[in-house]
């Protein structure tokens, strides 16, 4: 079995889910997205197919949370937006193991399952690039780049056309709503809490913007 390093990208908190204001103001976002964040490391650790985890990230407080998980935690050097950062984060990975297999993993997925991260990313081996179209099959929740390829990340936007139009595969699987599931709106976030969200998303929501680090 392919073991896998993520890569996953994470902005300042106090700029984090913007589109989230209609549900969310602006004392509990930078909380949700950091217990968002956390739910997903946390299930990406606890997948078989993950062998480690790295955060590009520049928020210490996130930073620090999420060390304490088991992510490495990566800064964002190149400061260029989330591409430069997925790129720089790759790079890393494989500064220390020149042959790792990396994806690019969203950090909005609060729902995540480990064996469904693990269907994706089994399915995801047998391709040189491979990628995971979100819940609303415009944009991408995974990339992966197998042992000696590039990751060249087009996330943003429409990205699932710009992956494909990469070269890229498409992951068609049935039963993986929890690895599609993003959140950056109400309605998706209404979605992810119909899925299950993992208990740090689950404590937030149920505190509010109360319990203040």
């Amino acid at each position: 079995m392919t073991r896998w390093s993520l890569v996953i990208p994470l902005k300042p908190l106090v700029l984090a889910k913007s589109r989230l204001a209609p549900a969310a103001d602006d004392a509990l976002r930078p909380h949700l997205a950091l217990a968002f964040a956390q739910d997903t490391v946390a299930a990406a650790l606890a997948c078989p197919a993950v062998r480690d985890v790295a955060v590009v990230t520049d928020d210490h407080v996130a930073g620090a949370e999420l060390s304490a998980l088991g992510a490495r935690i990566v800064p964002d050097a190149p400061a260029a937006g989330l591409n430069a950062a997925l790129a720089h984060g790759a790079r890393t990975v494989r500064r220390a193991r020149p042959g790792a297999a990396v994806a690019a993993l969203n950090a909005d997925l609060p729902a995540l399952r480990p064996r469904e991260l693990a269907r994706v990313l089994a399915y995801a081996a047998g391709f040189p690039r491979a990628f995971l179209t979100d819940a609303a099959g415009v944009g991408t929740t995974l990339l992966s780049a197998a042992a000696g390829v590039e990751l060249r990340p087009g996330f943003g936007g429409p990205s699932r056309l710009r992956h494909s139009s990469s070269g890229a595969r498409e992951i068609r699987l049935d039963g993986v709503d929890s690895v599609r599931q993003d959140v950056d709106t109400p309605d998706d976030l209404a979605a992810a809490l119909c899925l299950g969200v993992g208990p740090r998303t689950a404590q937030r929501l149920e505190a509010g913007a109360s319990a203040v680090d």
